[in-house]
């Protein structure tokens, strides 16, 4: 064990550990024992962490799984950050059970992680990997023997490789609700919470508009659209394939990195506008998914470009979800004006703060908005924040700690708006840090980090960071601390 390790998680009690680590005494107090100021968050709140598939499991080749397209991106020359890849990653698939104890030792009780589509179907669809299922079953078993609940994603943007035509084919969101219907029909038994999909422009926009993520092609707008299109239909095709073979109670949601959009300031006339910009800049994705249609200004701007919809589509992509999971990490700014639209979007100046990425902007206050815009306009059954966190420059110390401040200052931030919004009754159920791990960050490769764990790419060594100790009190206390 490490000496971060021991005073991170250590049998010492809790002020004894946080002052041994920052190396200074108690000052005695003439009015008692120093208390903390608790910003509690509701009982039976849920607090976890989450990871993907392809960011953190490597074994690519091993165990009959089949190739992704990130597999096919990774590989090519240029694609990402010093040609980085997720053959080995954090050798996950290896070493589940210390990923685990990691997290119990977080104390969170939950754990969001993915399902490698092409570890149960090599080629996308048709022939069955045992050993890709018999896989997960061992994961999530270990979870539940440690009383951590698995939340599981289906589709986090690793598509398998044989899926002719990739999102540009319908039959992909076909070939989706069947390995959706087989997964949850195989760990139905263990898992109470299923997601379909993350953050659809990532796998759309980002993937098939602009090239930055794999399969990395830039399509004109009609086709990204149709594209759109057929991920909002897998996700909702999911839904069904998930509770036809699941039992009766089992939560099914997605997890969405919608926009988040804050008011300038909090009067009527902001507010309305901000939830105006919502409703209207999320119309391909979140929208479409809460109210079963196109809004009528996204089909106007898209004009001749609008997706080709099938008879049952909206119905299947509207069909009714148990929780909304909302992937918030940045703001957006928005007033009221005179405009047909009745709001605008502020530029973003070169001075505003950002974290260690150019777009993880810090706003702390779209935590709030992101969560009350969604529930004042849609309403939805619960919401979980499936994930936050940011990338830090995280130096490993000649003593082999990482001291990273400034996450805790912008998760404490983040949370403290969090709590805003479950102390105004918004229905938040849980929150999921992302990540447990420095892991793959897509087309950045290792170069950012983003775990409450420290991961050493030449050994894997797992090594707890200071805000690693900073959740677990928060845990501990149900309070940002």
């Amino acid at each position: 064990m490490s000496d971060m390790t021991r005073r991170l998680f250590g049998k010492t009690a809790a002020a004894t550990a946080a002052l041994a680590y920052a190396g200074t005494a108690v000052p005695k107090l003439a009015f008692g024992k120093p208390k903390p100021r608790l910003l509690p968050f509701p009982r039976g709140f849920i607090w976890g962490c989450a990871t993907a598939a392809y960011q953190i499991e490597g074994a690519t080749e091993v165990d009959g799984r089949g190739p992704s397209i990130w597999d096919t991106f990774s590989h090519t020359q240029g694609k990402t950050n010093h040609g980085d890849t997720g053959d080995i990653a954090d050798d996950s698939y290896h070493l589940y059970k210390e990923d685990v104890a990691s997290l119990k030792a977080l104390g969170v009780h939950a754990y969001r992680m993915s399902i490698s589509w092409s570890r149960i179907f090599p080629e996308g669809k048709g022939r069955v990997n045992p050993k890709g299922i018999d896989h997960y079953k061992r994961v999530i078993d270990e979870l539940l023997a440690h009383h951590i609940r698995p939340f599981i994603t289906l589709f986090h943007w690793d598509l398998p490789q044989g899926l002719a035509g990739g999102w540009q084919s319908r039959d992909t969101a076909l070939a989706f609700a069947d390995y959706a219907a087989f997964v949850a029909k195989q760990l139905g038994d263990r898992v109470g919470h299923f997601m379909t999909t993350n953050e659809f422009t990532c796998f759309t926009d980002l993937s098939y508009g602009n090239g930055q993520f794999a399969p990395g092609l830039k399509l004109p707008p009609g086709q990204v659209n149709q594209i759109r299109h057929h991920a909002i239909l897998a996700h909702g095709l999911g839904v069904q394939a998930i509770r036809a073979n699941t039992p009766q109670g089992t939560a099914v949601g997605l997890a969405e990195n919608a926009h988040v959009y804050v008011p300038v300031a909090e009067t009527a006339e902001d507010i309305a506008a901000t939830q105006r910009a919502t409703r209207d800049r999320n119309a391909p994705f979140l929208t479409a998914v809460m109210e079963g249609k196109y809004i009528d200004s996204y089909l106007q701007q898209a004009g001749a470009d609008a997706p080709k919809v099938q008879p049952g589509d909206m119905l299947a992509i509207g069909s009714p979800l148990d929780f909304v999971g909302l992937n918030i990490y940045t703001p957006d700014y928005v007033s009221a004006d005179q405009s047909t639209k009745g709001y605008r979007v502020e530029a973003v100046p070169k001075s505003y703060p950002r974290m260690d990425q150019p777009w993880l902007l810090v706003g702390p206050e779209c935590m709030y908005w992101g969560v009350r815009n969604v529930c004042d306009l849609w309403n939805p059954k619960g919401i979980y924040i499936t994930e936050n966190g940011c990338s830090c420059d995280d130096a490993v110390t000649d003593d082999g700690q990482v001291h990273d401040t400034d996450r805790i200052m912008y998760l404490r931030n983040h949370l403290t708006h969090l709590q805003r919004a479950t102390s105004e009754g918004y229905a938040v159920k849980g929150y999921f840090h992302w990540s447990l791990l420095d892991n793959f960050e897509w087309a950045d490769g290792y170069s950012k980090r983003f775990g409450l764990y420290h991961v050493d790419y030449q050994t894997r060594k797992r090594t707890p960071k200071l805000s690693a100790y900073w959740y677990r009190k928060l845990i501990e206390y149900n309070a940002v601390v």
